[in-house]
């Protein structure tokens, strides 16, 4: 692999190598910021060792896409930090269409909770282990995932109740 890394980051890349090497898929560089694809069924284990051996001990985000194929639709992307070092590292996983799962980082970083909700509200991405796997701003019984692609951009008409658009006139 020839990526322009510092010396820290190539020494977590070059480690995370060894010992992840059958669940590392893809190691690239863009944007200025380092990206490692890996199998979904050892997200738990990379993150316990980032955070435990490499010090990524901030979790400043998890997103969600809809890259609106038909294999490995979905992605989840981890944004890591070491503050000790000073390194942003994403970690992501590519999700099938059908049942999108994975398992949970909550373990490793509490924060994660909020985070994960947010990409299940989003995209239906369901999490593994969640200690409180529901909905967080759509309404529980809302059938839809408003980020995926296919959902329309103005709503399903009378999916919600909205308020009226126009000013009382009283």
């Amino acid at each position: 692999m020839n990526l322009e890394l510092s010396e820290n980051l190539r020494n977590v890349v070059d480690q995370l190598s060894e010992q992840f090497s059958d669940a590392l898929i893809d190691i690239y560089k863009s944007t200025g910021d380092t990206f490692i694809r890996v199998e979904p069924d050892h997200i738990v284990d990379i993150c316990k060792e980032l955070k435990e051996e490499y010090h990524f001990i901030y979790l400043a985000d998890i997103l969600g896409t809809d890259r609106f194929t038909s294999d490995e639709r979905f992605e989840v992307i981890y944004n890591l930090v070491s503050l000790r070092d000073r390194e942003r590292l994403f970690l992501k996983v590519w999700l099938e269409e059908e049942n999108p799962t994975v398992d949970s980082v909550t373990e490793v970083w509490e924060s994660a909770n909020w985070h994960e909700r947010q990409v299940y509200d989003m995209f239906g991405v369901t999490f593994n282990n969640h200690p409180d796997m529901r909905r967080i701003y759509m309404p529980e019984d809302f059938d839809y995932y408003p980020l995926r692609k296919e959902f329309p951009l103005l709503g399903i008409p009378g999916s919600i109740e909205l308020p009226s658009s126009t000013p009382d006139t009283e």
